[in-house]
C-alpha cells in the first residue's frame, strides 16, 4: 500500500516505514503528526484517486528530526567589469517524518 501526500508544495510517494525529509512542519521531536492532504491511495489493484483529494484519507507520521538537513544554497550576483558582486547563501530547515500508516475510509 502506498500514498501520494502533499506538504509545503511539494508531492510525495510514501509507503509505511519510509522515512522522508520534508519543509518545516510543527511538531516536537517524537510527537505524530496526521497529514491530511492524501492526494492518491493504492492498494494493490485498488486505486483511490482523489479530487483533489481523498475525502477521510490520513497519513499518520512520526517526527524524528527538526532541524537544518539540506546544503547550503548561495546565491551569488555579478556584473562583470563593474566591480559588483553579491554573496548571500540559506540553508532550508526540514523535519525529516517517518510514516507510520495510511488511514483509508
Amino acid at each position: 500500500m502506498y500514498a501520494v501526500i502533499r506538504t509545503g508544495a511539494k508531492q510525495y510517494r510514501v509507503q509505511p516505514g519510509d522515512k522522508i525529509a520534508v519543509e518545516l512542519l510543527k511538531g516536537e521531536n517524537g510527537s505524530e503528526i496526521a497529514l491530511d492532504d492524501v492526494l492518491l491511495v493504492a492498494d494493490g489493484d485498488k486505486v483511490l484517486v482523489g479530487k483533489p483529494t481523498v475525502a477521510g484519507a490520513r497519513v499518520t507520521a512520526e517526527v524524528i528530526e527538526a532541524d537544518k538537513q539540506a546544503a547550503k544554497v548561495i546565491a551569488f550576483k555579478f556584473r562583470r567589469r563593474e566591480g559588483y558582486h553579491r554573496k548571500r547563501g540559506i540553508r532550508a530547515r526540514h523535519t525529516i517524518l517517518k510514516i507510520k500508516e495510511i488511514v483509508v475510509p
